[in-house]
């Protein structure tokens, strides 16, 4: 399942502190995320951090893309989410395009549930516009 060793201990800290239900969905989104990454021309080496406590993907070396973080919050246990930058205009792009196949809250976050269908590629679509997003805007 974790074909991508954690590169940070607070990372993989924070994964292992996830119930094990959504740590499984959180793994799999971080797997997309470095999958779509190699796949995708420009963007480069992913960085993984935690930014605001949670797991947070980086085109640091490249600065192709816009920040994508991922995690479950106890104050809405029964969901896991994707946030995308709030001041980029991904989310909204997102929803005109699949807006029938995922659930948003706002400007940044793509919210999940723990049984939804995953759509993964529409859902690698976007995470792909956000990981180019800078080299689009160019």
């Amino acid at each position: 399942m974790n074909n991508n060793p954690f590169q940070n201990k607070s990372v993989e800290e924070k994964f292992a502190s996830y119930p094990n239900d959504f740590r499984t969905k959180l793994l799999t989104l971080r797997e997309l995320i470095f999958e779509i990454a190699k796949m995708t021309e420009g963007v480069g080496e992913i960085e993984e951090t935690l930014k605001w406590g949670e797991p947070s993907y980086l085109t640091s070396k490249t600065k192709s893309g816009s920040t994508i973080r991922i995690d479950w919050k106890k104050s809405y246990p029964d969901q896991y989410s994707m946030y995308f930058n709030c001041k980029t205009t991904l989310v909204d792009t997102f929803k005109e395009m699949f807006g029938d196949l995922f659930n948003f809250e706002g400007n940044r976050e793509m919210v999940f549930h723990l049984n939804d269908n995953f759509h993964k590629n529409e859902l690698s679509q976007c995470i792909a516009m956000a990981l180019t997003y800078h080299l689009n805007k160019r």
